[in-house]
């Protein structure tokens, strides 16, 4: 039993209510303060901005392109180890570079800028045991994946065998079901529908209604069966998609034809920075930040992240095999890895260098920027940098300075390859994002998205996930450095020292369905998998020894009706 009673704190909380109060905990959840009530600590947060702890709605830190990634990138390791002090003045080495950091290091460094939770959006379910010890071995982030299908071989054939009519949809749901039950996912991630297959029979670009050379059904159809399938299960995440033709001239056409492909069904467009480019300008590489904004503005069933690159070193880790066999050339340092996942997905990774006098580079991060500021509703952005293919999460704080200072903006614009800097858009854009805007981007709309309605927001009964920054017109320091975070009631973090590292929660869904779906299953993984098919599905017990004893913390699925 514990109890903190944060005084005088500027409470900002689009979903409980903002303003100054005093915010009081116990046993893990917010309480009402009563007057005269005993804490067992009283912290004046007078001075300080008082937010929910931070969620990553997308963020590349667990499962094996992540570790191809960190002995890809052996050097930046090298330069990265660092002593962190833990409690009782234990020292610990977080091996392990910017970026992409070890687990340890990835905890830690979340926690030290008032991030209590964060999402691997790209599970393979062969390999999701190994994702979720990964996740479990990062100090006291609650965590959750997103597993990858559409272009493993067994849904492409069932979409095949189905006909423009999905004769066979209630087959394709059920085993859209139990492909997240087996592999305890949050929902269901599509990289390149259908491309990562494509590829692997040597088609080098897959159009959203271009046909799949070998089953002949397009990216279009992909979409659309699974994230009717999601909504018809009720899973509180639409479909995650990574959508064609990732940072192609010309995407934006892939990016909209997408969009029109879901019907009205909901969905959420993952990276939209790399899949919002035109063909306009001598060098034939624009911005379309304004078209996608408009789109987004039009279909509020739509929500994106961003993915906003950050100049500076990075390495770029993806299941999309055929976009980064298609970038390996253009890797900085001069190497990459890709590799075939089965029959299930791909995976490639290729280090890169964003440099300001580039003209693409500098046009990438302008139209990151433009997008952020152009979509009018901020329940519907998520602020991401795709860690690390945008830049590392670290990054986070002076992302958030150049959306909340317009002059800030204007200096670092003025560095960037001068066409761009000349010619672009957001130079002419005046919004600045407040505080509220903020904390929907980076805690309330990933919350809502995901379906965790006690996350995200300070609101009596919710979780004691809390992070309190000292109020500072430089923005980018204050949210590098919270005075405090707390997670779950347990002081983690202050003035970015971290004071406890407590095992993080699973989040996961565990949707219906006819268990009749499993013949066919037992028959596609006997004779074509790897793994034999009574040792796929995870079991609670094995779920919660894989993350190193955390709670685990199913979501509700709703009703599909309510969708």
């Amino acid at each position: 039993m514990s109890s903190v009673i944060l005084r005088g704190g500027t409470v900002v909380d689009p979903i409980g209510g903002s303003g100054v109060r005093d915010l009081a905990v116990r046993d893990g959840r917010i309480v009402a303060p009563r007057a005269g009530e005993r804490y067992d600590r009283e912290i004046d947060a007078a001075g300080c901005v008082v937010m929910a702890g931070g969620i990553d709605l997308h963020t590349h830190i667990g499962g094996g392109k992540v570790n191809l990634a960190r002995l890809l990138m052996a050097e930046d390791h090298r330069q990265g180890v660092e002593p962190i002090v833990l409690p009782g003045n234990a020292l610990e080495l977080a091996s392990c570079g910017t970026c992409a950091p070890g687990t340890l290091a990835t905890g830690y460094r979340y926690v030290e800028m008032g991030y209590t939770a964060a999402f691997e959006p790209a599970m393979v379910p062969s390999n999701a045991r190994h994702a979720h010890m990964e996740m479990g071995d990062v100090p006291v982030l609650d965590h959750g994946a997103y597993v990858m299908l559409g272009s493993d071989e067994l849904f492409l054939e069932l979409l095949a065998q189905g006909g423009p009519d999905l004769k066979n949809f209630d087959q394709i749901r059920d085993y859209t079901a139990w492909t997240i039950n087996a592999s305890k996912a949050m929902g269901v991630k599509v990289v390149n529908p259908g491309g990562i297959s494509a590829f692997k029979f040597n088609q080098r670009k897959l159009d959203v209604n271009e046909p799949h050379v070998h089953w002949q059904v397009t990216p279009r159809q992909v979409v659309h069966a699974l994230a009717r399938a999601l909504k018809e299960l009720g899973v509180p995440h639409p479909l995650h998609i990574h959508g064609s033709n990732l940072g192609v001239p010309g995407n934006i056409r892939s990016t909209l034809e997408t969009i029109e492909a879901l019907e009205g069904l909901p969905a959420h467009l993952t990276h939209i920075q790399f899949h919002a480019y035109g063909t306009e300008g001598p060098k034939k590489f624009s911005s379309a930040a304004l078209q996608l904004a408009e789109a987004v503005n039009a279909n509020p069933q739509i929500s994106i992240d961003v993915g906003q690159i950050m100049f500076g070193q990075t390495v770029t880790a993806s299941g999309d095999t055929m976009r980064q066999f298609a970038q390996s050339g253009l890797a900085n340092p001069r190497k990459w890895v890709g590799a075939d996942i089965e029959l299930m997905a791909g995976c490639g990774v290729v280090p890169f260098r964003y440099r300001e006098q580039s003209f693409v580079n500098a046009l990438q991060w302008v139209i990151g920027l433009e997008i952020f500021l152009l979509v009018k509703n901020p329940w519907q952005v998520v602020l991401t940098t795709d860690h690390p293919n945008g830049g590392p999460f670290t990054s986070y704080p002076h992302l958030i300075r150049l959306l909340m200072d317009r002059p800030f903006r204007e200096e670092q614009l003025a560095k960037l390859h001068p066409e761009v800097a000349a010619n672009c858009a957001l130079k002419s854009i005046t919004r600045e994002l407040t505080l509220e805007e903020i904390a929907i981007l980076t805690r309330a709309a990933p919350a809502k998205l995901l379906g965790l309605p006690d996350r995200g927001q300070l609101g009596v009964g919710a979780a004691a996930d809390i992070a309190v920054y000292r109020e500072k017109a430089d923005r980018e320091s204050m949210f590098r450095t919270p005075e405090w975070v707390f997670k779950d009631g347990v002081l983690v973090a202050q003035a970015g020292r971290v004071t406890a590292t407590p095992v993080g929660g699973t989040h996961f869904v565990e949707p219906g369905y006819d268990p009749i779906i499993e013949k066919t299953l037992r028959r596609h993984w006997q004779d074509r998998a790897a793994i034999a098919f009574d040792n796929v599905a995870i079991t609670h017990d094995e779920l919660c020894s894989c993350c190193n004893g955390g709670r685990l913390l199913p979501a509700a699925c709703f009703s599909g009706d309510a969708a």
